[in-house]
Order: structure tokens, then C-alpha cells, then sequence
């Protein structure tokens, strides 16, 4: 029996791990008695630990663990189809969980720095105006200022005998080392192996010929294929061979934990983080204060959430790659829908529908198609009051905000807007013109929680002005004030702009803002 199209009716399932797929495949009878025709089922691939939500996605290849596995999840689509039921799965292709320990791509990048295979998957800028920020990542997740937190010694050192490999812990956050600075470390070890009465000569020659190993290691700026690949390369010799020396003297694990002593530092003894400072500085990232991202962040966010980084999906590898386990969920006809969340965060929404929906074609083989409904896709998108959805967006529509919207009126009773007005008005001392209350708010946002963005766009600006002489002499400031007004001004959520292309609804919107912002602020 297969589930109707489009869906009649469905139910959301925030899955999480009090909430799993066992929990779920218990409650499917109940729901079909309830006339649901759907499950809508929040995010289920593998999120960070402890994820209440399932949108800080580590894994898109895996299935959560704490939510069930292949056969908790089988048990569940086959309840499904015994009652006549469909899944829709809510996905997040604009952003995945970083910070953290968990997620292998961001870990790579941060070990390798651009040289990494995973740098193109993020949208990073690895070379903003800042230029102490030049070919590094700033890694906003430091609970005080990075000096007062070296100094406090909560960046702990650590060694990972199995793999070989050196990192920094702060809490629940690890830093890779780039394996290039691994001898700043091994010398010291080398020195007091040298030194000690009696010296193992054999492990001393083996270290040795692993330091210089680490050094002959590329840099990460060395960015063509053949020098990026030796890098893969080089580090995982280092670390294996690393590894195997462990392995093999176990006390030598011991003396690499006693030489991590030396760069953990002494609380009040601020000379005893040099070292370990010196260490930092080399890596491909650069520590800071969490406020800090409010000005400098370089890599693209969920608004402002730091460790929500935006994915680069437009990369037809990026796409190809994060979308794998749900072709495979397609394929096999174990869900019917897809829930696209945050769809504007993307750089091209269009050409994401159109990938996606080929992709979809493409895991319903002819033969799996006949008999088949068409697959249902909605986007979480905000539309305006006078706004539309674009008509070529190969989608069934959207999650129903502006449905919400409508409903919620039920409960406002109109005849009271004039009394509430007036208690609004004593609050906020005169504030009483709607307008203008959203554009301050609007104003306020811009240049506080999303200051950092602001400056990347005004710094991408600045280079196209320099670029011609008719606008060569608009300056930093003036661009990035410019800008703060026009997005203020924004009659609606983005533009869908092209390389190709301006539609007319585009076209009139830039020209409202433009003209508002002039009206605002007619000195800028």
C-alpha cells in the first residue's frame, strides 16, 4: 500500500536521542488513526552529541547513532508501508556542526589549512583584509580573551599514541597541529633523549628521520595537486611512523606526554606559554574570543552561530558528496519527500532545486518510477507579504510560514491594535512608526552580530570600485556604509542574481532599497 501524493497530512518527528527511530515505529499505528498520510521527520543523519535538534550535522554519510541504526531505521519504514504511509526528511545542505571533535572535514581543514582536500567543501576566505588572517581560519570559540585563556592553561596539548598525531584540546574543542610543526615539538624530545644518561640510539636515529620527514612535509600554501597530494602523504607517513615508534617503545609515549608538560605552561608564570604560543601561531587557524567573530569572522555561518559553517554546495563534489546517503534513501524508496531547511543560505537556490531534483531522477531508475507519485520536495523559505516564489523553482512549495502567519491572525483581535499601539508607545518612549522601528533593528543587527559579514561583502566591493576609475575613489568606510543601508532597506529576505542573470522582480527590489536608503541617509 503506498502513501498518497502530494501528502495530506502530516506529523512532525523531532528525533533525538529520547526520541528515537524505536520510539517512532512504536507510535505509527496511532498516527495513521489520526489520518497522517506523512511523517516529517527532523534531521537524522549524524549531528553533533547530545543534539536536541539534529541540524549540526558532523556526518552527511551516517545515519545518528544515538537515534538507531540501519535496522532500527529499516523497522521503521517498514512499519510506514504497512500503513499506507510516506516520510518526508527535513535536510541541511547549507551548513554542517563544527568546532567540536567530531567532524572529520572541518578537523582535516583545520590541520591542513587550504592545502586541504576539504577546504573547497567550506565557504572560507583565506584571504581577508585582515592580513593576520591571511592563509589561517579564525576559530572564534575561546570563552575569554586568547591571552588571558593561554595563560590560564586550558589549552592543553595532547598526544594520540594510536594515531600519531598532536593536537590542542580546549574543553570539548580539539585543534589539530599541522604536522609541519610536529618538530617544534619532536626537537625538544630529541633534546632530552640526547641528553639522558643513557640514550636509546635506535629510537633517538628513528625520531630523527621522523622529524626531518615532518619538515620535508609541503606547506600548506603549496596549493597545485601534485604538492597537495604529497602533503596527504607526508602526514600520513609521519603519523604512522609515529604511531608504529609508540607502539613499538611504549616508553617513548611516556617521554612525548613529559615534553607536552613543557608547552602546557605554568598558571602565573605567563613566559612558560611561549612556547606553546610560538606552537599556535604556526597553525592554520587562529584562536580568539567568541566576540570576536561579530568583526573578523572569514568563514560563512548560520547567521551568527559560530559553529554552524556554511557549505559550499554549489561544488558539484560538495553536493555530489553530502547528498550520497539520501540518493541511497531515494533509491531504495524509503522516503517519499524532502524538506529543504534554509534554502536561501545557499549561493544559487535554482540551480540547487535543479541538482536536486536530477539527482532525485536519477535514484528513481525508469523501472522504479512506474507506479510511483512524484517526489514531493518543499523548501523552508521566508516570503514577504507581497512576495512570490520564483515560478521556475522546480519545488511543491514551501514549509507554510506565511500560512503561520495568516492562522495566527485567529487570535489577534484587530479592535484592540489602537490601545495596544498606545501601551507600545509609553514603552518604547514615541517609538511609533513601524518602519522605521525595523529599519533601526535591521541597522542594529548589521553592524553587531553580523558586522563581520558586512565587512567581507564591503571588502569584496572595494576591490570591484578599485577596479575602474570612475569609482576608484569610493572609499572602505563609505562602501560599507553604503551597503548597511541598502541591506536595511531590503524589501525582502535575498535576491536570486546571477552571473547570467537579473530577473525584473530583482531588478525592482535593489532599486526600492536604493532609493529608501537614499531617503534615509542622503549624506551616504
Amino acid at each position: 500500500m503506498k502513501p498518497p501524493a502530494p501528502p495530506t497530512a502530516t506529523y512532525r518527528l523531532q528525533f533525538n536521542r529520547d526520541f528515537t527511530f524505536a520510539d517512532a515505529t512504536r507510535i505509527i499505528p496511532y498516527l495513521q488513526q489520526l489520518g497522517v498520510s506523512h511523517v516529517y521527520a527532523s534531521p537524522y543523519l549524524k549531528a553533533r552529541a547530545g543534539s536536541r535538534h539534529g541540524y549540526d550535522i558532523v556526518d552527511h554519510n551516517a545515519l545518528n547513532p544515538e537515534i538507531g541504526d540501519a535496522a532500527d531505521f529499516d523497522e521503521l519504514v517498514t512499519a510506514l508501508r504497512q500503513h499506507g504511509m510516506g516520510q518526508i526528511l527535513d535536510i541541511v545542505p547549507n551548513h554542517m556542526g563544527v568546532g567540536g571533535d567530531d567532524n572529520g572535514w572541518w578537523l582535516d581543514v583545520l590541520e591542513n589549512g587550504e592545502a586541504s582536500y576539504y577546504a573547497s567543501y567550506f565557504d572560507i576566505d583565506w584571504h581577508p583584509a585582515k592580513a593576520a588572517l591571511h592563509n589561517k581560519v579564525l576559530l572564534p570559540f575561546l570563552g575569554d580573551h586568547y591571552g588571558t585563556v593561554l595563560e590560564s592553561g586550558a589549552l592543553t596539548p595532547e598526544f594520540d599514541r594510536q594515531g600519531g598525531a598532536f593536537s590542542v584540546r580546549y574543553y570539548e574543542h580539539l585543534f589539530p597541529l599541522d604536522p609541519r610543526t610536529y618538530p617544534q615539538i619532536l626537537s625538544v624530545l630529541e633534546q632530552r633523549l640526547d641528553s639522558a644518561p643513557i640514550p636509546a640510539l635506535e629510537i633517538l636515529n628513528k625520531l630523527r628521520s621522523i622529524i626531518e620527514l615532518c619538515r620535508a612535509i609541503p606547506r600548506r600554501a603549496e596549493l597545485s595537486p601534485v604538492r597537495r597530494q604529497r602533503r596527504r602523504q607526508g602526514t600520513f607517513a609521519c603519523k604512522q611512523r609515529l604511531a608504529d615508534l609508540c607502539r613499538q617503545h611504549p616508553q617513548l609515549g611516556d617521554r612525548i606526554d613529559q615534553t607536552l608538560e613543557y608547552f602546557k605552561g605554568t598558571p602565573g608564570q605567563p613566559d612558560s606559554f611561549d612556547a606553546l604560543h610560538r606552537l599556535l601561531e604556526e597553525q592554520a587557524y587562529r584562536l580568539a574570543y567568541w566576540q570576536v567573530a561579530a568583526d573578523e569572522i572569514n568563514y560563512r555561518r548560520f547567521f551568527d552561530i559560530n559553529d554552524l559553517a556554511g557549505l559550499r554546495v554549489a561544488n558539484p563534489e560538495v553536493f555530489r558528496v553530502t547528498h550520497r546517503l539520501i540518493r541511497q534513501l531515494i533509491s531504495a524508496d524509503q522516503i517519499q519527500g524532502l524538506r529543504i531547511d534554509h534554502l536561501d543560505g545557499l549561493f544559487d537556490p535554482l540551480k540547487y532545486c535543479n541538482d536536486l531534483r536530477q539527482m532525485v531522477d536519477d535514484a528513481r531508475t525508469d523501472n522504479e518510477k512506474q507506479g510511483h507519485h512524484p517526489f514531493y520536495v518543499i523548501i523552508e523559505k521566508v516570503l514577504a507579504g507581497h512576495e512570490r516564489l520564483p515560478g521556475e523553482w522546480p519545488v511543491a512549495g514551501t514549509t507554510g510560514y506565511e500560512t503561520a502567519q495568516l492562522l495566527n491572525g485567529l487570535f489577534v483581535h484587530p479592535d484592540n491594535e489602537t490601545r495596544l499601539s498606545r501601551v507600545y508607545v509609553g514603552v518604547s518612549h514615541g517609538m511609533a512608526d513601524f518602519d522605521t522601528l525595523l529599519y533601526q533593528c535591521k541597522k542594529l543587527i548589521i553592524k553587531s552580530s553580523l558586522s563581520g559579514e558586512l565587512n567581507m561583502l564591503a571588502n569584496l566591493l572595494g576591490g570591484i570600485a578599485q577596479a575602474d576609475r570612475h569609482t576608484r575613489d569610493f572609499t572602505l568606510h563609505g562602501l560599507r556604509e553604503a551597503l548597511a543601508e541598502i541591506v536595511a532597506c531590503f524589501p525582502v529576505y535575498r535576491t536570486y542574481i546571477t552571473a547570467t542573470h537579473i530577473s525584473d522582480v530583482d531588478r525592482r527590489h535593489l532599486r526600492w532599497a536604493v532609493a529608501q536608503a537614499k531617503r534615509r541617509n542622503p549624506a551616504t
